[in-house]
């Protein structure tokens, strides 16, 4: 049996993608919750965006959500495995904001096994995440955000919960169209663990900025993530990594293009997912990703096309309303 949770957590939760992060658990955390950031490279905590989606990689972006507004999410992921979300954002008062969001990652029905390979029957797998969060503008530029997480695993007959705590801070400056970012995630730690030891929470801590063009409809993004790991053995265990190649395993490039107000066309590139799946042996669009989006005034919808793993593609469908 522990060699089944072993399996389940180093391969069922984003193994491909967060390879980094073999040795903590609740990794689904990872998965972009939004498919205008899974468009722009899977990562991005500065697009200032009347978008409830995005609140999940930062929650001071919660501020430049709509009243009363409601989010769903849905994303393909593994083979018999599907992700969704929903959120919820309220304004409270002249400069907070509140909402609440849930996300949930099922990898279906799978054979469970013995250490000795012998299959004793089917087991489920899932992953999910209850948050409450609230953002205070600071001052006219400076807005402030914070989420507290419930987490859950169960696999089996494992389980695990943990609680954890996310903080964001925003800097924008609108005559520059100039978004400033830097969001400290996931921490925390296991009240319950999976066996007889606690692992940890995959902590990140993420910077960045989005800064729109002043004579083309286009904003460029640039996150820079997993700032407290620039080890070699933090990427690939026993290779060689020049420094650039390490610099560059943590970046994540998006461009945004705005033929009008309400329509956009993104595309990204992640490259520490492209030089993991080109080492898996894939380089078909590896780090690419792309996507577009409806933005109407109480109607936001977008789609995302993205390869997470060597299996299939991924497809994130967005859906938001403002309830008046």
């Amino acid at each position: 049996m522990q060699v089944l949770l072993l399996i389940v957590l180093s391969t069922g939760a984003c193994s491909t993608v967060f390879g980094q992060e073999s040795t903590s658990v609740f990794n689904f955390l990872n998965l972009p919750v939004s498919s205008h950031s899974t468009a722009l490279g899977g990562r991005n905590i500065s697009l200032i965006e009347d978008d409830i989606s995005l609140i999940s990689q930062n929650p001071a972006l919660l501020s430049g959500v709509s009243d009363r507004t409601l989010g769903l999410n849905f994303m393909t992921y593994m083979k018999g495995s599907r992700a969704g979300s929903a959120s919820y954002a309220q304004v409270a008062g002249e400069r907070g904001t509140w909402g609440a969001h849930a996300q949930f990652v099922g990898y279906g029905s799978m054979k469970e096994t013995l250490a000795t390979g012998e299959v004793i029957g089917d087991m489920r797998a899932l992953d999910m995440c209850l948050s409450g969060m609230y953002s205070y503008a600071l001052s006219d530029r400076w807005v402030g955000g914070a989420t507290g997480k419930f987490i859950y695993s169960h696999y089996g007959e494992f389980t695990s919960c943990a609680l954890a705590v996310d903080l964001g801070l925003n800097y924008f400056l609108e005559e520059h169209d100039f978004s400033l970012s830097a969001v400290a995630r996931n921490l925390g730690g296991q009240v319950k663990a999976f066996a007889d030891h606690h692992e940890r929470l995959p902590f990140d801590l993420e910077v960045g900025f989005t800064k729109g063009l002043s004579h083309a409809p286009i904003a460029v993004s640039l996150t820079m993530a997993d700032l407290t790991r620039w080890k070699k053995s933090d990427f690939y265990s026993g290779s060689s990594m020049s420094a650039g190649r390490i610099l560059m395993n943590h970046l994540c490039l998006g461009v945004d293009l705005r033929p009008s107000q309400l329509f956009y066309i993104a595309a990204g590139y992640n490259f520490r997912r492209a030089n993991e799946m080109k080492a898996a042996g894939s380089s078909h669009a590896a780090g690419l990703s792309f996507g577009a989006g409806l933005q109407l005034k109480r109607i936001k919808a977008g789609l995302a096309y993205a390869k997470y793993h060597m299996g299939a593609p991924t497809l994130s469908f967005s859906l938001a309303y403002a309830i008046k």
